[in-house]
Formats: C-alpha cells, sequence, structure tokens
C-alpha cells in the first residue's frame, strides 16, 4: 500500500473528501507493510523507525510543512459544530476570530521543515493524520454521552466522569477525566463534546456555546485562561476527558482499518 492509500483510508472512516489543512503527507512512500504510529512523531522516532525496519511513521499531531504554516485554517470547522449547536454563523465566527489570529501568529514563525526534513534525508516515509481521527473520536464519544444521558435531564458532572470511565480507553489512561469548571453534583445539562478543529476555541467560543444553552463542554484539553474565564462567567462547566486518551479514540479505529488491509501496525508515544 501507498501513503496516498492509508490516508484515504483515515479520510473515508472520517467523511472527509480531502485532507484537511492539519493532516498532510510530509514523504510519499509505496510498498508499505509495517507502520509505527503515534500521538508525537518526530525526528528521534523517524531514527527509531529506521533502525527497526518501519516502511512509514505516522504523528497524529501536526509536525510541519502546511500542517504548521496552516493549522489556523482547519480552526475554521469549528464554525460548522457551532451552528449544530444552534449558534448564530456570524457570531460563531467573530467568537473564533481571537483564537484563530492567535495560532496563526505563532505558527507563523515556526520551524515547519524541522522534522519533514529529516523525513527526506532519511527517506522515510512521514505523515500525519490529525483532523480525521479527532472527528471520529469526537462522534463517537458525543454518541455515546447522547445515548447515556438521552432519558437523564437532572444527571450531574460526576455521572458524566462515571460514563467516560466506562469506556477502557478513559478508565486505563494515566490521566482521567477530571472536572475544571464546576461541581460533582452540578447539572451536567446539554453536553457539547469538542475534540475537532485543530486545537481548543478559546474563551469566547466557549461562552458563545454556553448563551446557545450548552451546560457542559467535554474537551480533551483546556488552556488554564480558557478554564479561568468560564468560571468568572459562572454559566457553563468544563470537563475534561484526557488527551492522550481523547487521541486514541479515533487513532484506534483508523489504525484497526488498516490493520484489516494486512498492514502491521505498532503504536507507541501516547496512543493507548
Amino acid at each position: 500500500m501507498t501513503t496516498q492509500d492509508l490516508m484515504k483510508i483515515a479520510l473515508d472512516l472520517a467523511g472527509l473528501d480531502t485532507m484537511p489543512e492539519d493532516t498532510v503527507i510530509y514523504q510519499e512512500g509505496s510498498e508499505i507493510h509495517k507502520v509505527l504510529i503515534g500521538i508525537d512523531m518526530e525526528t528521534p522516532e523517524l531514527l527509531l523507525a529506521k533502525q527497526l525496519g518501519y516502511d512509514l511513521v505516522v504523528s497524529h499531531h501536526p509536525k510541519g510543512d502546511t500542517a504548521t504554516t496552516d493549522f489556523h485554517k482547519v480552526m475554521a470547522v469549528q464554525i460548522d459544530r457551532m451552528l449544530s449547536f444552534g449558534i448564530p454563523v456570524n457570531k460563531a465566527q467573530k467568537m473564533l476570530r481571537k483564537k484563530q489570529k492567535s495560532v496563526e501568529i505563532g505558527s507563523h514563525v515556526s520551524n515547519y521543515d524541522r522534522h519533514p526534513s529529516a523525513a527526506r534525508l532519511m527517506k522515510m516515509p512521514y505523515m500525519n493524520i490529525h483532523m480525521p481521527a479527532d472527528l471520529i473520536g469526537e462522534r463517537f464519544v458525543q454518541k455515546y454521552l447522547d445515548e447515556k444521558f438521552e432519558e437523564s435531564p437532572k444527571a450531574t458532572l460526576q455521572d458524566v466522569i462515571d460514563a467516560l470511565n466506562t469506556l477502557e480507553i478513559y478508565k486505563n489512561a494515566k490521566a482521567n477525566p477530571v472536572i475544571r469548571c464546576g461541581g460533582k453534583e452540578d447539572y451536567a445539562g446539554k453536553i457539547a463534546v469538542l475534540y475537532a478543529g485543530g486545537t481548543n476555541g478559546g474563551a469566547d467560543v466557549y461562552k458563545a456555546y454556553f448563551d446557545a444553552g450548552v451546560g457542559t463542554i467535554v474537551a480533551m484539553h483546556a488552556p488554564e485562561d480558557v478554564i479561568s474565564a468560564v468560571r468568572e462567567q459562572n454559566i457553563g462547566n468544563i470537563i475534561v476527558a484526557g488527551h492522550m486518551a481523547s487521541d486514541s479514540i479515533g487513532l484506534n479505529a483508523i489504525i484497526a482499518a488498516w490493520e484489516e488491509r494486512g498492514l502491521s501496525v505498532d503504536k507507541m508515544s501516547g496512543i493507548l
């Protein structure tokens, strides 16, 4: 199989027609049989894979090229997610803009060729799959929680934590689901699972969700400034499900699809 073949499988699973800006093949490859995949795969992992005889290295997180320089662009998909929760399109765009600009400024100064250039020198096929895996994980957890609490309008944040921990991926993680804003006995209300869209949308985006009637946001991770802002707003809750575990949900689905097609895939660097 080729890198293009493997990428298409991942895109198809996520319902995507083209590669999003945060998902790139850095070094093409063919006749791929043995894959090494992890959450963060950089030059040391490329060297390890070369030494151990792998045909391809796959990182979940973007590691250079346009996946870094254009990373802010993929955040625009958050607008569609916001629309699905009743946030007006004009408000969604404006609430996202501040964080999107901050990300663009940060990525513009990055060394976007560091790891891709190492892959080229080693002639090691190298790619990353970010958005497809995040979309798969987001949809899975949203559906799971919707069904779990469909008949429980007064479910608490502790109930949500308990529900997440019934899933082996979260139960077995070293960084378990945790309440970052709210109390155990606080009502969860309407739950929005926000895993995809590049990165956290920021405090303005969270407030837009709460203003639209969402009671609790379940995120992979949330920075301290966002948590502090939500506490000050005093209108919503945040549950951080856990970064590595949440990323692993979509990645494991993609890995399973690759293995069904005869590939040997080894996991490392954070994948549970």
